[in-house]
């Protein structure tokens, strides 16, 4: 019973990620003491390079001259840890299966919690005769989180992890319940407008769907299609103003391109260090070139919109590769698992969740910050370790094959 204790205390510290971000941190605290007293570590590959992404961070603060404004990112890499007390603590695919479906659950509540959010303030909107996209564009559903980034990020990866359960799991008995699942999360998710992560879902989704079934891609472009025409609360000009703003709605794409243009003078004044964590919107006034608009009130300064851009102009380029480098890592490392695997084999839908959620979290990142969410990259951790938690059983298995093979063959 005791052996169980961190796979308990893990699974509910990821699972709330998606509920509380205090108890995911007390949680994941009483998880890390039960690892400790259990010695039961284990270090997936990828330690080198977020190591080295660490440390890239912490020579960036210290080089800043800025250390305690920097103080925030530094405790951030407690977060990191999740991905290491997955690898610990799990050890078979079923484990996996039981995670899943317990963000599925905290999903499903929080997405139930957060379209009574939007009938509100729809009804709101309609008694106050005030134009709804204006109204909600700046005040969305967040459901249990904080933002609507947090909840569509996590939606986003929740989604595509039911996916992959309904594509490649080879236990079909929580399939109905799955799908049924994922109709008030897909809901949700669309009606937080988060156009990023709208286009990260795609990306994923089109992954699974290609190593599923390659001949229902065709499905997909007839669902944006009617998606967009029958336009459901403003859905289509949500995805419209990905081109052109909305009437009365200033240009957030020409802003994005706006805090690119920031973070790029930033990068070419600091490439190696950047100019230090959390210093971006401190000091993005100085990097502002006379042929770039001036500063707006009415337009947000406190990150660069862009993962890669942000990394590189707060904590230099090196940080920044080392980074995509622990990404590509994983990545490579799920992908060869696949290629190994048989065609029946349980790790299958791990492996291709990890993948799928990776690539939206990429996708999603050039337009946000997404990975500077603490309950984002909690999950994205968790999800990447058991990605590794598949290919080491996989590799076990396959071990264990040639053992007996080889002793049957001395026996003969």
């Amino acid at each position: 019973m005791r052996s169980l204790v961190p796979i308990y205390l893990v699974g509910a510290a990821a699972v709330t990620t998606l509920i509380s971000i205090r108890a995911f941190e007390i949680l994941m605290a009483a998880a890390l003491i039960a690892l400790i007293v259990s010695r039961r570590w284990r270090v997936p590959p990828v330690w080198v390079p977020l190591s080295l992404f660490l440390l890239g961070t912490l020579l960036s603060l210290f080089a800043s001259g800025h250390i305690r404004d920097g103080l925030p990112q530094v405790r951030k890499f407690y977060v990191y840890l999740m991905l290491f007390l997955v690898t610990s603590a799990f050890r078979t695919v079923r484990d996996l299966r039981g995670l899943a479906i317990g963000w599925a659950i905290a999903a499903t509540l929080s997405s139930a919690w957060a379209l009574e959010q939007f009938y509100k303030k729809y009804q709101a909107a309609e008694l106050a005769h005030q134009n709804f996209y204006l109204s909600y564009v700046d005040a969305r559903i967040t459901g249990f989180m904080g933002h609507w980034m947090t909840l569509s990020g996590e939606l986003m990866m929740v989604l595509l992890v039911i996916g992959a359960l309904v594509f490649f799991a080879l236990d079909r008995s929580w399939i109905p319940w799955l799908i049924l699942a994922a109709v008030p999360i897909s809901a949700a998710l669309g009606l937080t407008w988060t156009r990023s992560m709208w286009l990260g879902t795609l990306c994923g989704a089109v992954y699974l769907i290609w190593f599923w079934k390659k001949w229902a891609l065709a499905a997909v472009p007839v669902l944006i299609a009617g998606l967009l025409i029958a336009n459901p609360l403003d859905i289509r000009e949500r995805a419209v103003s990905a081109l052109a703003p909305h009437q009365g709605q200033t240009d957030s794409n020409a802003h994005r391109a706006e805090l690119r243009r920031i973070g790029w003078e930033m990068i070419k004044a600091h490439p190696w260090l950047g100019v230090g964590p959390e210093q971006v919107w401190r000091q993005y006034q100085n990097y502002i070139r006379p042929d770039m608009p001036k500063p707006q009130a009415s337009q947000y300064y406190g990150h660069l919109e862009n993962d890669y851009v942000q990394y590189a102009a707060e904590r230099g380029v090196p940080a920044t590769l080392a980074l995509l480098w622990m990404i590509g890592w994983a990545i490579f490392d799920f992908a060869r698992a696949l290629r190994r695997l048989p065609a029946d084999a349980g790790e299958r839908w791990v492996l291709h969740a990890a993948i799928a959620v990776i690539l939206s979290v990429l996708v999603s990142g050039f337009y946000s910050w997404n990975l500077n969410n603490s309950e984002v990259l909690a999950m994205f951790l968790a999800v990447m370790g058991c990605g590794y938690v598949a290919v080491w059983q996989a590799e076990a298995r396959r071990e264990s094959t040639v053992t007996l093979r080889a002793t049957s063959a001395l026996l003969r």
